[in-house]
């Protein structure tokens, strides 16, 4: 029994003695952790600042970028603006110009009387229309346009007539030496007859009194459709032409009685709204 007394002694006082220490320990350990557990939370909180500073700068740079391409593109947009607001001037300028420089035929009216026996000479009037101003470019160009059909021709005379030739190398027909002297100089396409160049819609009749460098020409030798021989004017009153077989290219004078007869009439190629 005493020894029994001893061992439970032993063992309350073994249990006094642990129980403090354990506690403290457990205290001492709390302690310990709380600190750092407060200061993984300040740098959190340090963490969570500086990614919201960041997005704070990165969205502020944004939107300073925003404005600073709106103002650009208003800046741009309205200095085309300005600067557009001249080219419209000078539109209005040229299309003045244009105006100015394109003016209308001016009209005038004339009486034709023609007389007859025993009874008053009957009268009527017609409308005549002054030639209207072609600008200087036009002109140059017509010109330009004449002078190479004319070295053309030109260099054709004393080549042999060929029936149904339109090259230098086998000769010319009359109708081929016109084909060949004007197929690249007009817009229209050139016919390979003469009475077909006679009935040209885009060549404007001309009377003999108006004739000028590169009208045509056109004669009936034959009696055959309306015109069946065609020539170029080439100034002071002559025209270079391939006449028949057994001739060469020449230039022949239109005051000559042949040709006086069997003269039908001319029209012009070369203007400004044929030429190319």
């Amino acid at each position: 029994m005493a020894r029994i007394n001893r061992i439970s002694i032993t063992l309350c006082a073994l249990l006094f003695t642990t129980l403090p220490f354990t506690s403290v320990a457990h205290a001492s350990k709390q302690t310990r952790a709380t600190p750092t557990v407060s200061h993984t939370i300040k740098t959190v909180d340090k963490k969570k600042s500086a990614t919201a500073s960041k997005k704070v700068t990165q969205t502020t740079k944004k939107t300073a970028k925003k404005t600073s391409s709106k103002t650009s593109t208003k800046t741009v947009s309205s200095s085309k603006k300005r600067t557009a607001t001249p080219a419209k001037s000078t539109k209005t300028a040229n299309r003045r110009g244009k105006t100015t420089t394109a003016q209308t035929a001016a009209v005038t009216w004339t009486e034709k009387c023609t007389p007859r026996k025993g009874h008053k000479p009957r009268c009527v009037k017609v409308k005549t229309t002054a030639p209207t101003a072609i600008a200087d470019v036009h002109k140059v160009k017509v010109q330009k346009a004449t002078k190479t059909a004319m070295s053309t021709l030109m260099n054709q005379i004393g080549k042999p007539y060929r029936w149904g030739g339109s090259s230098p190398r086998t000769g010319f027909d009359c109708s081929g030496l016109v084909y060949y002297a004007y197929k690249d100089l007009v817009k229209f396409r050139i016919p390979r007859t003469a009475n077909e160049m006679y009935h040209l819609r885009d060549a404007a009749p001309i009377d003999r009194d108006e004739l000028k460098n590169g009208d045509l020409v056109f004669f009936r030798t034959q009696g055959r459709g309306t015109a069946d021989h065609v020539g170029v004017y080439v100034g002071n009153g002559k025209f270079i032409q391939s006449p028949r077989s057994g001739q060469e290219i020449q230039i022949t004078s239109l005051s000559e009685d042949y040709w006086q007869r069997h003269y039908v009439g001319a029209r012009r190629v070369m203007t400004p709204k044929t030429i190319r």
